[in-house]
C-alpha cells in the first residue's frame, strides 16, 4: 500500500525555453541535493497570455520531486539560474507515493555529510 506523505513532498512543475536551460537547472538542483530527481518533458508546445497577447512557444518541463521543506531554496535557485523574467514554478503535494521510492527521495535530499577523518572521535 502507497505511504501517506503529509506535507513531506513537493513535485515542482518548471518550464524553460530551451533544453540546455533545463539540463542546466537540472543538474544544480540535482547536484546541490535540492532535488532528489528531475524529468524533463520535451520539446512541448505552450500556449498562454504574456504582455497584453497570446504567445506561443516550444518549451521543456522540468518534474522536480523535493522535500517541502526545500521549497523556497529550489524556488530561489531556479529563479537565479533561469532566463525567464517570471518564470513558472509550481508546487503541488505529494499525498501519496511508493514507500522505497519516498524513503530514496528523502534520503537523496539530505545535506551530504562530510567523510571523517581518521583522527576524528
Amino acid at each position: 500500500m502507497p505511504a501517506r506523505t503529509p506535507h513531506k513532498i513537493r513535485v515542482i512543475f518548471v518550464t524553460t525555453g530551451s533544453e540546455d536551460q533545463a539540463v542546466s537547472i537540472a543538474r544544480a538542483l540535482v547536484g546541490e541535493r535540492l532535488a532528489a530527481c528531475v524529468n524533463i518533458v520535451g520539446p512541448m508546445r505552450s500556449i498562454y497570455r504574456w504582455r497584453d497577447g497570446v504567445a506561443d512557444d516550444r518549451e521543456c518541463l522540468l518534474i522536480i520531486k523535493t522535500r517541502a521543506t526545500l521549497y523556497m531554496k529550489v524556488e530561489a535557485r531556479v529563479r537565479e539560474l533561469h532566463s525567464y523574467e517570471v518564470p513558472e514554478v509550481l508546487a503541488l503535494t505529494a499525498d501519496r507515493g511508493s514507500p522505497p521510492y519516498l524513503k530514496w527521495l528523502l534520503e537523496s535530499t539530505l545535506p551530504s555529510r562530510r567523510p571523517r577523518s581518521r583522527h576524528s572521535r
